[in-house]
């Protein structure tokens, strides 16, 4: 097994792309500490080997604080949690862009200073924080807060990995295109006409469909692993052909 020995904290493992990488972590060894704010979507990992299940508000500094203080030893964080805002600049409020950048990006920065004490100490660990290709990577349409939250946590991905590259512990950040999930669901069910929103989702991908939460988690089970020892600092897309 390629994480046996190793254990995993994931954020918003309740649903979607933080679910799917949870299972796949565990299922290669790691030991995994799967939370999310809603307490009710961690009924599911009952009785999964390997799979610790805790109710974690990733924007309460205390509490994840007193949950890495729980937990042995923190060798792969997986920051998954995050919101989409929706609309260009000129209808985004400052609201919206506070809310984005607390759970977008000041909850990854939190989290981070939380295991890092840890990862330094037995010299090794991986930080792998949830961005995306709609980024510093690429602007897309009606994206404005979420694009400018998650080119932000490009930076601190880079940042982290350049403080820390000779101590043991790598940084990297994961870049999906358009992934079916439940958070995606509801804001396709939030328009107006939610079968022509999902086609426009689908149209923008190259390869004519949506992401599974499955086909990203390899990623972050290649990333959480020893095979990746020599890989920081970087942003991996897994975007269907949108930045081709």
């Amino acid at each position: 097994m390629r994480l046996k020995g190793k254990t995993a904290l994931v954020t918003a493992a309740g649903q979607g792309i933080g679910h799917a990488s949870a299972l796949a972590l565990a299922a290669e060894g790691a030991q995994v500490w799967a939370t999310d704010v809603n307490e009710s979507l961690l009924a599911r990992y009952k009785g999964v080997a390997n799979i610790t299940a805790e109710r974690l508000d990733v924007l309460d500094k205390a509490a994840i604080g007193a949950l890495v203080a729980r937990i042995p030893a923190v060798d792969v964080l997986f920051n998954c949690a995050g919101v989409v805002h929706n609309g260009p600049i000129d209808q985004a409020t400052d609201d919206q862009l506070e809310f984005a950048f607390h759970l977008n990006v000041r909850a990854q920065f939190w989290a981070i200073q939380a295991v890092l004490p840890g990862m330094l100490a037995q010299g090794r660990g991986s930080i792998i924080n949830m961005a995306s290709v709609c980024s510093s990577i690429k602007g897309l349409p009606n994206r404005c807060v979420y694009g400018t939250t998650k080119a932000a946590v490009l930076g601190l991905t880079k940042s982290v990995a350049a403080d820390y590259v000779t101590r043991g512990v790598r940084c990297n950040a994961v870049c999906p295109g358009t992934v079916d999930t439940p958070s995606l669901a509801e804001r396709i069910n939030a328009n107006a006409d939610p079968v022509e929103a999902r086609k426009a989702f689908i149209a923008r991908q190259p390869m004519g469909r949506l992401a599974r939460p499955e086909e990203i988690a390899p990623l972050i089970v290649f990333l959480a692993s020893d095979e990746a020892q020599f890989v920081t600092g970087q942003a991996y897309a897994a975007d269907g052909g949108i930045t081709i």
